[in-house]
């Protein structure tokens, strides 16, 4: 299993000191990927859950990719309606050549119906937007003359440089726990990647995955599992109480983790500062804590 971590780029730790520390400690300790996560403003509605700071996604990845040198650089996910999607692919292109070819690019359709009207897009035809977008992208990222004749994007015989370093092309997963996220994830993604599932909820995903894969004539190895799920270590007396997966002592949070690996998750990403809220005072120190702590005492049984 393959671990990685959500960088602070939003929430009460936001700070580009924060963001190189944990990206280079993340590196440092044998963590697989980092990740940025998407907004672009801020609901009020939404504001207590990610705070009022949200840094630009792709933005912080090239900062990061810069902070680095061989850990992978995530999306999870961007939120394919709200950019122009050559522009989008343009970006993550660029970003897979500079970093040396890292980049995963996590995505999804949205839910902030919300900042869908305050960017002007319409949030009831974000699942087709979102599945012509992903075909685009491929396009673009593999053709040498790319043409694409969509409802919602157009382009004919257009130069498109760099390519991906990466071939055939950037991984794509899709984010979202629903079945309409796993039938797209197996016709369009790389990876299935959803947001806080128990593990028998992984177990049932899977399973589905497998019978769409069959179905379509895919070969359900191919399909990457990814989580993301919060963490955090309790000692003592806290450690004894029955919490969601990953909140417990170092024992349990082993256990929980060996239960997703026989649900069938290959990759588990993992927040420290935010999607639990026993972690909503966390310090950028605290999270270095979390970190080192998973990195000496979980990973090792999983590698």
């Amino acid at each position: 299993m393959q671990f990685g971590l959500s960088l602070p780029h939003f929430r009460q730790v936001a700070s580009a000191e924060a963001i190189r520390r944990v990206a280079q400690r993340a590196e440092r300790l044998g963590y697989d990927g980092i990740w940025v996560s998407d907004h672009i403003v801020m609901p009020t509605s939404a504001e207590g859950r990610f705070g009022s700071v949200f840094y630009e996604p792709l933005t912080v990845l090239g900062f990061a990719a810069a902070c680095t040198s061989r850990i992978r650089l995530g999306t999870t996910v961007i939120i394919l309606p709200y950019r122009n999607p050559v522009v989008t692919a343009k970006a993550l292109a660029t970003l897979d050549v500079l970093s040396g070819g890292r980049v995963t690019a996590g995505v999804g359709v949205g839910w902030t119906e919300d900042e869908f009207v305050a960017l002007g897009i319409p949030f009831r035809e974000r699942g087709a937007i979102s599945d012509e977008y992903i075909a685009a992208f491929k396009t673009l990222w593999t053709q040498a003359t790319p043409s694409f004749h969509g409802h919602y994007v157009r382009f004919d015989h257009v130069a498109f440089e760099p390519k991906p370093v990466q071939k055939p092309h950037i991984p794509v997963w899709i984010g979202g726990n629903s079945k309409r996220a796993i039938r797209r994830a197996v016709a369009l993604g790389d990876g299935w990647h959803p947001t806080r599932p128990l593990p028998e909820e992984v177990k049932a995903g899977v399973a589905y995955a497998q019978e769409v894969c069959r179905q379509r004539g895919r070969d359900p190895s191919s399909l990457t599992i990814g989580v993301r799920e919060p963490l955090k270590f309790y000692d003592g007396v806290e450690a004894s109480i029955r919490r969601r997966p990953l909140l417990g002592s170092t024992q349990k949070i082993i256990d929980d983790l060996g239960q997703y690996r026989d649900a069938g998750v290959d990759y588990c990403l993992l927040d420290t500062f935010y999607s639990a809220p026993e972690l909503g005072r966390e310090t950028v120190d605290s999270m270095l804590g979390t970190i080192e702590h998973f990195a000496a005492d979980v990973m090792p049984k999983f590698q």
